[in-house]
């Protein structure tokens, strides 16, 4: 070592955007699994086993109306969007405003809003409708993310904490909005009954601001990784034949997002100066038990490690963008993070895509 050498590790003497905190917001009605299957009728055993090997015991969601049989009815695309658009934009409010709450700011103090969804298409976006629903400021700066899907958090997590760093002491706001049940296809086959045993409705917001003075944790540094062979695996485009979007997931989904998982966690670190033993926390998206396992084994990861990822999976089922939020509550609920403390943050979608964030706490 050099007489002088300055020997703090990267991470120890950087700072970033603070998160502030977080708000989340659910449908009223929730359901078990097996809820579900008596509700629709569900009869054959490959399905119901799906629904009941799910690791999921309940969901929170829309379900749609009653038809003449009892039972819930199908929704034409048109129902879906009107869904997608209402409850997002309550659950979306709701969330912003349980956000503000808990770090005693108003609606007059967000300076940027990032809106996240990828259970339908509107045009204005829910930027538009949160700032009119809310009285936000019509001067805030806004940013629309649709369509990338369950990574989609982190992507937008980025834009957000880009902006407080380029205007510090201002609150950026970032909103996941996804009404999964305004994105089912009920037609009895094995693809669409996979989706409709994960998914459910939720809505989770983050407050971050680039002020040395407030407390929370520091935002250091992202790292993104993509597997374009794998493009196809996870994806939400036109079934003609139910004239309905139809999500789609690969069986395969787990492996390919298990066997990179090293490689973009050691991208995070790389020039940090931390090993990944360092890691106090990790919050990993609930995409699934499968995804779950395979990321563990691949990481190194014990039960304990991913306790808050299962646990959202098990009472809210896979939330989409805003799983690893609902996921980082929890954490914060426990009060089991220690000043100085490093967490990483990380989620997975279409893409096939793997999303991270190292944070200090």
């Amino acid at each position: 070592m050099i007489l002088g050498e300055d020997t703090t590790p990267w991470a120890a003497s950087r700072s970033g955007p603070t998160i502030l905190g977080v708000g989340t917001a659910t449908p009223d009605s929730s359901y078990s699994q097996q809820d579900l299957l008596d509700l629709y009728g569900i009869q054959d055993s490959r399905i119901r086993s799906v629904f009941l090997n799910s690791a999921i015991d309940r969901r929170f969601l829309n379900v749609p109306p009653y038809g003449d049989d009892g039972r819930p009815r199908a929704e034409t695309q048109g129902e879906l969007l009107a869904k997608h658009k209402a409850r997002g934009t309550d659950m979306g409010a709701r969330a912003l405003q349980s956000c503000l709450k808990r770090i005693g700011a108003a609606v007059s103090d967000i300076g940027y809003l990032v809106c996240v969804t990828s259970t339908g298409l509107l045009t204005p976006g829910f930027s538009a409708l949160l700032i009119r629903e809310l009285g936000i400021p019509t001067d805030c700066s806004r940013l629309d993310i649709v369509g990338m899907g369950c990574n989609a958090g982190l992507n937008a997590l980025n834009a957000t904490t880009g902006w407080a760093s380029a205007n510090p002491g201002k609150i950026a706001m970032m909103v996941c909005i996804e009404v999964c049940s305004a994105a089912y296809v009920f037609d009895g086959t094995m693809r669409t009954s996979v989706v409709n045993s994960l998914f459910g409705d939720g809505s989770a917001a983050i407050a971050v601001s680039h002020d040395p003075e407030k407390p929370g944790p520091q935002v250091l540094k992202y790292a993104s990784c993509i597997v374009p062979d794998a493009v196809d695996a996870m994806r939400y485009d036109w079934d003609e034949e139910q004239g309905k979007f139809s999500f789609y997931l690969d069986r395969d989904v787990p492996y390919v997002v298990g066997a990179h998982a090293e490689r973009v966690v050691s991208s995070l670190l790389s020039g940090t100066g931390l090993r990944r033993s360092q890691i106090a926390h990790w919050l990993v998206h609930s995409g699934g038990k499968k995804v779950i396992d395979s990321v563990s084994v691949n990481l190194g990861l014990t039960r304990h490690d991913v306790r808050h990822t299962t646990d959202v999976l098990r009472d809210y089922g896979n939330l989409s963008s805003g799983s690893f939020l609902f996921s980082y509550e929890q954490q914060m609920r426990e009060g089991v993070t220690r000043p100085g403390d490093y967490g990483v943050l990380m989620t997975m979608g279409p893409g096939s895509t793997l999303e991270t964030a190292l944070v200090r706490y």
